[in-house]
Parts: structure tokens; sequence; C-alpha cells
């Protein structure tokens, strides 16, 4: 049964339909998978010492196997999205889900470089196919404007949360395992949501979703995937040649996609979904919320081992009560919405973002560690209602049968967010530190780089020398980090006033 019939017993046309039991059970159902997707892009972090030492992969591979799973999630969001639009949100859900398990088994137990690859590959795809089916089925579930944007409010928690616990469960896992088990937990719940899933959600298309374009499909995986590479590449290794042929060719491509929707009677993406302002402005908040996150935490990783001395398991525990404090503002945020517009929440929200960006901004290689902590959970605090707003008006802004390309388009929102996040912020950050080295005696290229080679190299001085570089490399590092915090406020002040205003007639 499709809602073109009939939706969880409530007919397309009743008024203000409330969700029971039944749709509160099927969203945790699906904020499980959620959570898994997240954590898997992160949870190699502490598994490749291991990883490398068994498989020993070559610096091509290993960068691989870290890499080609967020490229083929970012890349194929958008033809994903729109396949479960056309096949059925269920149904594509659940292919998914069937490919992650398998491909996680795989990657477990992986005993090449290349298998791994692969394995990672068909993970990176597959959960494409979940993120936007377990959004717009969202979409149907919760028909009420209140409970919808409770119900997302825990989506976008689930899968903020899962990015704090993948270090988290991965270091643990492989204090007692091999470095495969980080792979494992996805088997079961994958299973649960196979057997769970035709009994708790219902099946939902569009009624009338015309032919699929693989051209189109195509072209928007490959515009993503070179974009989203050269502007990585672009943070890992400044805007060499590579980089730059490859962000022109992802460009490029762009545009011959966008000029085919344009001709196309059935598009795999409708770009009139753009002409609604709360779904554009929406949409460039959660590009920004993206970049703001992913750059300030890039660099904030860093200051917290290689400044502070922290090890990444104790700094993820610090991350603890940043992702507590999202899951509480997430919950207020569902709730004041009820009373007060949606711009003022965003701008609001933006606004003390911004607020933790600036005390953030003040800290030096000397500030203690709950110094920046504070900052960074009024950081948290501010993110939270801005981002469950967004994504909340993104998905309630489409038609009901364009759920899925609206939540795809949410999705690589948020991953081409966190890529620019990393080449923009990262990147001034970096620039920052080399060029407060540049008149620093050093005994390598590498120590003017960057703070861990200034580190590594320190170790080869005498200690005194060694100590006196160390000491300048982490306070460079620290005034890069406070450049990108006074940035990243100024960028979010500017978001704030920006959504005030264009958000301004949107009621709910």
């Amino acid at each position: 049964m499709t809602t073109t019939e009939r939706d969880g017993g409530t007919l397309p046309g009743d008024p203000s339909p409330r969700a029971g039991r039944r749709e509160w059970i099927a969203l945790a159902g699906l904020a499980l998978p959620t959570l898994l997707i997240s954590m898997d892009l992160s949870v190699l972090i502490l598994a490749t010492p291991a990883l490398s030492a068994d498989l020993q992969p070559s610096a091509a591979q290993l960068l691989w196997i870290t890499d080609i799973y967020g490229f083929l999630i970012a890349g194929s969001l958008i033809t994903m999205g729109t396949l479960g639009d056309r096949i059925g949100r269920r149904r594509l859900l659940m292919i998914g889900a069937a490919a992650f398990g398998l491909a996680s088994m795989v990657a477990a137990f992986a005993p090449t470089p290349d298998l791994l690859i692969l394995a990672r590959a068909v993970q990176g795809v597959a959960g494409a196919t979940l993120m936007p089916s377990t959004l717009s089925l969202l979409r149907h579930l919760f028909r009420d404007e209140n409970q919808r944007t409770v119900a997302i409010s825990v989506w976008a928690t689930t899968f903020q949360v899962g990015v704090v616990l993948g270090p988290l469960l991965g270091g643990v896992l492989l204090e007692h395992f091999w470095w495969g088990a980080v792979f494992l937990p996805n088997l079961p719940v994958m299973a649960v949501l196979l057997l769970a899933a035709p009994k708790l959600l219902p099946e939902t298309r569009d009624p009338a979703p015309g032919k699929f374009d693989l051209v189109s499909a195509a072209l928007s995986i490959v515009a993503m995937l070179a974009a989203i590479y050269g502007i990585k590449r672009i943070a890992e290794s400044g805007a060499d040649v590579p980089a730059l042929l490859a962000l022109a060719a992802g460009i490029a491509v762009g545009v011959v996609f966008v000029r085919r929707q344009h001709a196309l009677p059935a598009p795999l993406l409708d770009l009139r979904l753009f002409r609604s302002a709360a779904f554009t402005t929406s949409v460039t908040v959660n590009i920004m919320i993206g970049t703001l996150m992913a750059g300030t935490f890039f660099l904030l990783a860093q200051y917290l081992q290689l400044v502070l001395g922290i090890g990444p398991f104790e700094a993820g525990l610090w991350m603890l009560p940043q992702s507590a404090v999202i899951i509480v503002a997430s919950m207020l945020a569902a709730v004041a919405v009820r009373r007060i517009r949606p711009a003022y929440i965003v701008s609001g929200g933006l606004a003390v973002t911004a607020a933790g960006l600036f005390v953030l901004a003040q800290m030096d290689a000397t500030s203690g560690i709950l110094f920046v902590m504070a900052a960074w959970v009024i950081v948290g605090l501010g993110v939270a209602p801005s981002s469950t707003l967004s994504v909340d008006l993104i998905v309630g802004s489409a038609p009901t049968e364009r759920a899925g390309a609206a939540s795809a388009i949410s999705e690589t929102g948020g991953e081409l967010g966190n890529a620019l996040g990393i080449a923009l912020i990262g990147s001034l950050g970096v620039a920052v530190y080399r060029g407060a080295m540049s008149d620093v005696a050093v005994p390598s290229e590498a120590a003017r780089e960057s703070l861990s080679g200034a580190m590594a190299a320190a170790t080869e001085l005498p200690a005194r020398l060694g100590a006196d570089l160390v000491a300048q490399a982490q306070a460079a590092f620290a005034s890069g980090l406070q450049l990108a915090a006074t940035a990243g406020a100024l960028a979010a002040l500017i978001g704030a006033v920006a959504a005030a205003v264009l958000l301004r007639h949107v009621r709910r």
C-alpha cells in the first residue's frame, strides 16, 4: 500500500493527522541506521594504525580506504534520493540496508587493501540509499508539522551523536578485538531494520515519477565526486594542478547536469524546488552549518591532541557534553517553533553559534580544556536549533511526492558543507600556522608545514631546542585556530541576518 492510497491509516487529505505509537517506534528504527552511517564516517580514525600493520596498504590505498566511503555517499545522494521517489522509499531503504550489512561483513574480514576499498565503496553507495530514504519516510510518517519537527530533531541529533560515538566505539572495540571489529555492529542493526521495515514503514513513492534518466544520474555522481575530491585535495595539498582540474571538472559537469535538468520533462533533480525561498535559504543554512562545524572541528581535534596533549579517545569523551547539549537544544527547538517563527529560531541559533566561535577565538596555546570545551558547547547550543529547523523546512517545503529528492538535497548540502569546511576554514588555520612558522628556524620543511611535523622534528633536537620548537609551533597553531574561529563567527553572524530576512514570511 502506498501513499497514493493510504499511509498509516490516514488519508493524505486529512487535516493535521497525528502520528501514533507505531510511527514513533518506526522513528526509532529509522534513527539506528542514521547513527551507524555517521559512525562509519569516523570509525576508522583509531583503526588506521592496526589496519595498516595488518594489510600494509600503500599511501594511496590508505587514502582511499579512509575517503572513498564519504566520497560515494556525497556523490550518490541525489541519484538515490530521486530513485527512492520512483521505486519506493521503503524498498530502497531495505535494498540499501542489505547491501550495507553485506559490505560491512566483507570490510570486517577483508584480507587485502583493494577488497577493503571495494567494501567501503559499496558501503558509501548503500549509505546514500539509507540517508534520504530515512528522512523522506519521516516526511510521510509525521504529517503533523509539530510532530515532524520533533522527529527530524531526533533524526538530526542521532547523526551528530554518531560522529562523536564513532571514535569512542572504535576505541573500545580495538582494545579487545582486531581492526575489522569496528564494522561488525552494523550487522545486527541492519538485520533488525530488514525485519521491522515491512511491518512499521509504509511504502511511499511519487505516483507519476516519469522516466529515470541514467545520463543525469551519471552526471550528478561525477560532478559531486570531482568537486569534493578537488576541495579535499586543496585542503590537504594546496591548490595544485590536480586539485584545480578536479574542481573545474566538477563545476563543468555540474553545469551540464543543471542544463539537462531544465530540458527534461521528468528531471532527476527538480530545480523548481529552489523557487521556494524557504527551501533555498534552508539549504544554504545547512551548507553553512556543515562548513562551520567541520572546519572548526578539524582544527579543534588537532588542538586538543597536539597542543593540550589529550589522546584521541579522551578527546572524544570531551566532545560528549556538546552532543548532550545538541540533543536538548534540538528538542527545545521542536517545541519553540510552535510559538516562534522559524526565521527567529534559525537566526537566533546562528547568532549563538557566532558567539560560541567568538569565545573560542579568545583561546591560546595555554588555555585550559574547560575553557575550550565551554566555547564548543555554546557552538553546539546554537547549531542544534538552526540545523533542526533548516532540515525541517527543506523537507516540509517540498511536495510530498518529491520528499526523497528534497531529503537528498538536504544531505548533499551537509556533505558539501563538510568538504568546504575542511578546505576553507581548515586551510585558513593551516595558512596562518605556516605564515607564523616561516621565520622560525626548523630542522625540516615538515615542521613548517604542520604542527604534527614540528612535534616529530622536535624529538630529533636537543631537549631545550625541541621544547622551544614545540612551544612556537603550538602558539602558531593556536593563532590559526583563533583566526579561523573569528572568520567562522563573522560568517555565522552574516547567516543569522540573512536567515532573519529571507525566512521572515515563513510560518508554521
